[in-house]
């Protein structure tokens, strides 16, 4: 049982890393093609303040842990196969360059494996649709609405006061503003996604008798948010220029709004205990703080894919992650 509990802890922190990876385009995306930062500079600032967002709360750890199967159902097979599950369907996405919700593939895959091991009937269906199903409504629209109204909100503040001031230097105050957004970005993303892989060890660690109870230790923390901290800041170039370049043009003013709005939106849902995509909130941001200034910015066939991917990610997760449980149980 020990080496089980071990096993599903390499898989939390290598589906931590892939999370880092295919999710650093939240954080750094906008800031690189605005070049307010560089990207090395970018880089570190995301990786330091993912891993710093990982100790600001447990509650969407709590969600992914015991919300989606509870905890008197919750065995090692479970944790193992839907976290490899989520990682190989997270891996493919990386590797082509294309944004998915890194959540939406661990609740998909402890979706699978929790039908496949007792059926539908173990699945806590209610705090699926309050805490997943509804953020997955809630999230991509409170995004773009968050980008639309802030960069309403801005423009007509530089209109009404600043209307005189030259563009490049709006472009170069928005660029300064960019600085300190970035990190506000990175904070609540770790502050969401680094609490995933939080879910699965403290579950696992409740499931083989390690500890008595649902909680989070401080290793487990500590060392999720390293291992995101390492994932954005090596892998997953390909989901930045998906992010940054080739799904719209990017100005200072509109990278602004997108950061401040979806990382708002991001922390309200992450104290609420809602494990939501925080690429579709950054993406849906992006789209939102440019569609009003130009909707002909946004490439179509790219924003199209990336809605493609996001539909089918908890499926795909569920049906890997189902395979993958029933071959194992066949052979072991």
């Amino acid at each position: 049982m020990l080496g089980l509990v071990i096993l599903i802890i390499i898989a939390a922190l290598c589906f931590n890393f892939l999370n880092g990876a295919n999710d650093r385009a939240n954080a750094i995306a906008t800031t690189c093609a605005t070049k307010a930062l560089s990207p090395t500079q970018a880089l570190i600032v995301a990786s330091i303040f993912d891993m710093l967002g990982a100790f600001a709360s447990t509650r969407v750890a709590e969600t992914v842990g015991k919300g989606i199967v509870p905890s008197q159902y919750m065995n090692l097979s479970i944790l193992l196969f839907g976290t490899l599950g989520a990682v190989i369907w997270i891996f493919f996405c990386t590797k082509l360059g294309i944004p998915i919700s890194v959540t939406h593939a661990l609740v998909g895959g402890l979706l699978g494996t929790g039908i496949a091991e007792g059926g539908t009937k173990i699945i806590q269906w209610s705090v699926l649709n309050k805490k997943v199903f509804l953020g997955i409504i809630l999230g991509p629209g409170a995004g773009f609405l968050a980008g639309a109204i802030l960069l309403i909100l801005v423009s007509w503040i530089l209109h009404i006061f600043f209307k005189r001031v030259a563009t490049v230097r709006t472009n170069k105050f928005f660029r300064i503003c960019q600085i300190f957004t970035t990190p506000f970005m990175s904070f609540t993303h770790g502050m969401n996604d680094t609490q995933n892989a939080m879910g699965i060890i403290a579950a696992a660690l409740l499931a083989g008798g390690l500890i008595n109870k649902f909680y989070v230790p401080w290793w487990v923390r500590i060392t999720c948010g390293i291992v995101m901290g390492l994932g954005t800041f090596l892998f997953g170039w390909k989901v930045t220029r998906t992010l940054g370049w080739k799904l719209t043009k990017v100005e200072p003013k509109q990278g602004f709004v997108s950061e401040v709005g979806a990382g708002t939106v991001i922390a309200l849902h992450s104290l609420a205990g809602m494990p939501i995509s925080t690429t579709h909130v950054v993406s849906s941001a992006v789209i939102g703080g440019t569609a009003l200034h130009n909707l002909k910015r946004i490439k179509q066939i790219v924003a199209w894919r990336m809605l493609f991917a996001w539909i089918i990610t908890v499926p795909s997760a569920a049906v890997f992650s189902f395979l993958i449980y029933l071959i194992s149980n066949y052979f072991i």
